[in-house]
């Protein structure tokens, strides 16, 4: 068995990137919302030292044109195909997923519970996750933010709901000021960060959330390698998920995939599958599938 791997939501478009979707196992959209959304104002990107700031807003065109036009162009990739959505309420959220529910070019739903670039639903993780859980059937992943004092608590809460896994983590809110004029690089202000320095919290949190519920866990945040994807697995995540390294290098699924297989192979384990859960010295993880 192989460990899958996916894009992390947001870092690649599929429909003008189409070979680079291909070399994917799972390929996750861009967030869609219930109406078109044009994003936040530019400047919304900033390279940083060690990373990368996006407040790029869930620009979208909307779930209506999502369906009619981009969801029937993405199936044509033959690879299958999770949809990332958010929202402002509840409701907007369990709207989302009963449109999808009929969809079967849809294999998954992630629910975006932590975009740190727009205003969050009131509501908490786990009451959008009940309401998208009683409005499909089809299989759900609670994507969970970095910045809570107890992130296994609120695993065990979206599992309780009806999560039927989790994606850990989304980026993490950090600023970056220009140096000449002291004033933020994004027109917003702060906005998500990611890259190297987001891994030690990614590790973190799926190291504790697979400690908390059992649920498979795609596992993201700074995985430029093999041995960093190994080290989520080790963690406890049995698929990993590749964000700002597609910017420098769309192929990189290619390699990472590769030099996966050479780590294990280096530390006597015959797949990166096999170690799954090996940095808990006393817990027995299930070979539990992402896909």
């Amino acid at each position: 068995m192989t460990v899958p791997i996916l894009n992390a939501s947001g870092c690649l478009d599929a429909l003008t990137a189409a070979e680079v979707a291909q070399t994917l196992d799972v390929f996750v959209t861009k967030t869609v919302t219930p109406l078109p959304r044009e994003g936040n104002p530019p400047p919304r990107i900033a390279e940083t030292e060690l990373g990368m700031l996006n407040s790029i807003g869930l620009q979208n065109p909307g779930i209506e044109a999502f369906l009619d036009d981009t969801l029937p162009r993405l199936a044509r990739l033959g690879v299958p195909l999770w949809v990332s959505v958010g929202g402002f309420s509840v409701q907007d959220y369990a709207q989302l997923c009963t449109l999808l529910s009929g969809r079967e070019e849809v294999t998954t739903i992630e629910l975006n519970l932590s975009c740190p670039n727009v205003d969050e639903a009131p509501e908490t993780a786990a009451e959008i996750v009940a309401a998208a859980r009683e409005a499909t059937p089809k299989t759900l992943y609670a994507k969970l933010s970095p910045a809570t004092w107890d992130i296994a608590e609120t695993a065990r809460a979206v599992a309780d709901a009806g999560a039927d896994g989790l994606s850990l983590v989304n980026t993490i809110r950090g600023l970056a000021l220009a140096p000449t004029t002291l004033e933020p690089t994004l027109e917003r202000g702060a906005g998500g960060y990611s890259g190297p320095a987001l891994r030690p919290i990614a590790l973190a949190c799926v190291y504790a959330c697979a400690t908390a519920v059992d649920l498979p866990i795609v596992g993201m945040g700074g995985v430029s390698s093999g041995r960093h994807a190994v080290a989520l697995v080790a963690a406890g995540a049995s698929a990993v998920a590749l964000g700002t390294v597609l910017f420098a290098e769309p192929f990189a699924a290619r390699r990472v995939r590769v030099e996966m297989t050479e780590a294990a192979v280096a530390l006597g384990y015959p797949s990166a599958a096999a170690l799954r859960g090996k940095a808990h010295k006393s817990a027995t993880f299930a070979n539990l599938s992402a896909l």
